[in-house]
């Protein structure tokens, strides 16, 4: 039988980001919580942490942080459902997303959730295509992904679709592409990238003209500032309609690819679990994305 008290201690290390940190959340000394993870270690005779900064789980210690997770999430939703709670008493749930979906659909659709149960949401923000990763090391309860493919204890619905659209300000096409997005232009013009693993550019290049393009870039990680940087006519870039239609509406912005867009297909995948309070979330998130999301 595990002492869920050594589980504790092992996932607030990992969590938090070092060994002091998850101390001062527990509200014990560092001491012993490094006490706790080597009793831990001790009885299922395997290294669980790898003493590095910050702390990182081995793949024993992440199947162990996924068990945990999974047995406090039932448990808060035991208590959720069946017994009294002071008004202080939240349950935290985990989730990974990408930051279009951040910014643009996901607040209205689980605003109402929000509101209506006593939960805190955990947000963990990163591309699209990595946000599985998250879920699969049991660091979120839910995770919106790219992948259709469900992750083994998970399940996986279809949400619905973001179409990306090449943007830019009337003047910055007029002065950059005179004539229509071609090789030419787009190898010399500025454009606005999201970071280094957004791959939207390259995808709409090999749509257009079959091969990829190393272009002059702005990297601006922020959805709110990148959007500013279009507007501002700093660069061209790829924006989800989602969040540009009024600008396409009032002229502020043009399509530089008209007929060519990308079109992203997002699932949400969740822990199988018996829970109330996860199965109102991915419900609530299913209707919703079927009003605010292209399905």
């Amino acid at each position: 039988m595990l002492d869920y008290k050594l589980l504790e201690a092992m996932a607030a290390v990992i969590r938090e980001g070092g060994f002091d940190k998850g101390a001062r959340v527990l509200n014990i000394t560092q001491s012993a919580v490094s006490q706790r993870i080597r009793q831990l270690e001790e009885l299922t005779g395997q290294v669980l942490v790898i003493r590095s900064s910050p702390p990182e789980a081995t793949a024993a210690g992440k199947k162990m942080m996924i068990h945990y997770q999974q047995v406090r999430h039932l448990e808060e939703d035991l208590l959720t459902n069946n017994f009294q709670q002071s008004e202080h008493n939240f349950t935290t749930l985990g989730i990974a997303l990408n930051a279009d979906s951040l910014a643009t659909w996901f607040l209205p659709a689980i605003a109402t959730f929000a509101r209506e149960e006593k939960v805190l949401l955990d947000l963990a923000v990163d591309d699209q295509d990595q946000t599985h990763k998250l879920l699969k090391n049991g660091d979120v309860v839910g995770c919106i992904s790219t992948k259709s493919k469900p992750i083994q204890g998970c399940r996986t619905i279809f949400l619905g679709t973001m179409t990306y659209h090449m943007s830019a300000t009337p003047e910055f096409a007029a002065k950059w592409f005179p004539e229509a997005l071609t090789v030419p232009d787009a190898c010399r013009a500025p454009a606005v990238i999201f970071n280094r693993k957004d791959e939207l550019h390259d995808a709409l290049f090999s749509r257009m003209f079959g091969k990829t393009i190393t272009v002059p870039a702005h990297y601006v990680p922020s959805t709110e500032t990148f959007m500013d940087f279009i507007v501002a006519g700093l660069g061209y870039g790829m924006v989800p309609f989602q969040q540009s239609r009024h600008l396409f509406e009032s002229g502020c912005l043009v399509d530089l690819a008209p007929g060519s867009t990308i079109n992203i297909d997002l699932y949400w995948h969740c822990w199988n679990l018996q829970s109330k309070l996860l199965d109102k979330l991915s419900r609530l998130l299913i209707f919703q994305a079927k009003v605010l999301l292209d399905t």
